[in-house]
């Protein structure tokens, strides 16, 4: 297999099939030896992680799949940690989709004169520019269709998509006793245009909170196949 990306939690292989190996690394985002899943550099290196990834994302991509909802999983194999995908093609430079079910993190910080901290949200879903230097620029519908990035068709899908998906994770981890805040998403295209959902779904891509307070990432993996 051919290595077409090295990135900073996972590399990319190309497979004879046409389709794409992704493997999953031990290796966190974060600073100063200390986990943080919004850092943009590899901050440290945690043994087990890249199981607890991968198996958290095969469980839940087996269930949106299962749902009707497309996403790009094929297949994983946990002794290799590795996972199957469908070739896809990024929104622009990179899109992050966030979907929040309550006012926290940067939604607060921007809007806290209008809302409390932990106010519940309608799932109300925003897209940003992944772009660290610039902050990661929240981009709007009507932009999206300006600059290119996608038709207002494609955007309308990945909203319904979005808060379909975003339901299946916080039914799972209410019946577990918690309460997802909100979740970070990233979706591709294929050769049609059609969308589907990509990357992973990690505890470090969500924040879930249990009697009112936060959960760390690595513990709520561990809660989450207790």
């Amino acid at each position: 297999m051919k290595l077409v990306y090295t990135g900073k939690t996972k590399n990319v292989y190309e497979m004879d099939n046409g389709h794409y190996l992704l493997k999953f690394k031990d290796d966190v985002t974060g600073k100063d030896g200390v986990f943080d899943p919004g850092m943009n550099e590899v901050g440290l290196t945690i043994e087990g992680v890249g199981d607890v990834n991968l198996r958290m994302s095969i469980y839940f991509f087996e269930k949106i799949n299962a749902a009707g909802i497309r996403t790009h999983f094929v297949s994983a194999n946990l002794e290799d940690t590795t996972m199957e995908v469908l070739p896809a093609k990024v929104f622009g430079k990179g899109l992050e989709v966030i979907c929040r079910d309550r006012a926290v993190g940067s939604f607060f910080r921007r809007y806290g004169e209008y809302c409390e901290e932990g106010q519940k949200l309608p799932s109300y879903v925003e897209m940003t520019f992944k772009n660290d230097a610039k902050g990661d620029p929240l981009v709007t519908k009507e932009g999206l269709a300006v600059l290119g990035v996608m038709t207002p068709e494609q955007y309308d899908k990945i909203e319904e998509m979005t808060k379909q998906i975003t339901k299946i994770v916080a039914d799972e981890m209410a019946a577990r006793g918690m309460e997802l805040y909100d979740i970070k998403f990233e979706y591709g295209y294929d050769a049609n245009g059609e969308v589907m959902l990509i990357d992973e779904i990690a505890s470090g891509n969500m924040r879930v909170y249990k009697d009112g307070e936060y959960i760390q990432p690595m513990t709520l993996s561990e809660l989450f196949f207790k």
